[in-house]
């Protein structure tokens, strides 16, 4: 891999630190790099290119900053097959597998080949308003629905693969990744699923019954959510960008992505570690 992009947020502590150790060490390796306008402002070494050929041109996408940065990254790749390399300038996220003090490890195995590809599942939604398309994202987190104007309650139904499930009076609802499930699906009370899982999660946010749990359903499925009845637009938003507002009878559609995303990681990589340190876990102490 001798062509990285370089998408950062310039705005992390010890940023401009980390931009010249990624040109050093960039520079020893002949690791060629091209960055956005922004970023090439502290990387005067990187090539410029517009976003929309960042995909044509690198064969991997360094996204430094934080989670955001990565789901900025994979917006960015429109379903090509660039992998991604996130590395954090702060705390470890729970997308950027590689901290900060270990960018020239991260660049040294880019170089040697070692780093270890993970696929991670996308989800296509589609809004449907009166029977036609009025909209179409690709989630590499979650969709929710909910939020608005009011505090009113709203009735959402959902379906699986065209067989009515149930209907829930509620504040909104989750449509989760394996990828997602430690964002606003934990917070919804949802589980938290193995990346490699094949499988989405729906919660419903703050239900008025106390019999609804989340469930899990097979990612070869159809899910659509209706809104049924509303006093209020609702909104849609797309790994956590408001991206349309929503009212009844709008359906949203969540099926499987043929182009999902792939994130490299370190040898040695562990998911359940990074959870026991993002999630505090301690173990029993008796």
């Amino acid at each position: 891999m001798k062509k990285a992009g370089v998408i950062a947020n310039p705005k992390r502590p010890h940023a401009a630190d980390i931009f010249e150790r990624l040109a050093r060490k960039a520079g020893e390796l002949g690791i060629e790099l091209f960055a956005d306008k922004r970023t090439s402002d502290y990387l005067p070494s990187a090539t410029v290119l517009e976003f929309d050929q960042f995909a044509k041109t690198v064969d991997v996408l360094l996204a430094l900053g934080g989670d955001g940065t990565v789901l900025f990254c994979s917006k960015l790749l429109a379903g090509e097959n660039i992998p991604i390399l996130g590395i954090n300038l702060g705390s470890l996220g729970f997308l950027t597998g590689v901290g900060e003090d270990r960018l020239e490890s991260a660049l040294d195995a880019l170089a040697a080949g070692v780093v270890e590809p993970g696929v991670r599942t996308v989800a296509d939604c589609t809004v449907l308003r009166a029977g036609q398309r009025a909209g179409s994202y690709r989630i590499l987190n979650d969709a929710v629905i909910g939020f608005g104007n009011s505090s009113n309650i709203v009735t959402l139904e959902l379906a699986v693969d065209g067989e009515p499930i149930a209907s829930f009076s509620c504040d909104g609802i989750v449509i989760t990744t394996p990828t997602g499930s430690t964002g606003h699906s934990l917070s919804a009370g949802g589980p938290i699923i193995h990346p490699c899982a094949d499988v989405f999660g729906v919660s419903v946010i703050c239900p008025h019954t106390l019999s609804n749990r989340p469930i899990i359903l097979p990612d070869r499925s159809l899910v659509e959510i209706t809104i049924q009845h509303a006093h209020k637009k609702l909104l849609l938003s797309a790994d956590g960008q408001d991206v349309e507002e929503l009212g009844e009878d709008d359906t949203i559609q969540i099926t499987k992505s043929e182009k999902p995303v792939t994130f490299l990681h370190l040898p040695g990589y562990s998911y359940f570690s990074v959870l026991s340190r993002k999630l505090h876990w301690r173990g029993s102490s008796f």
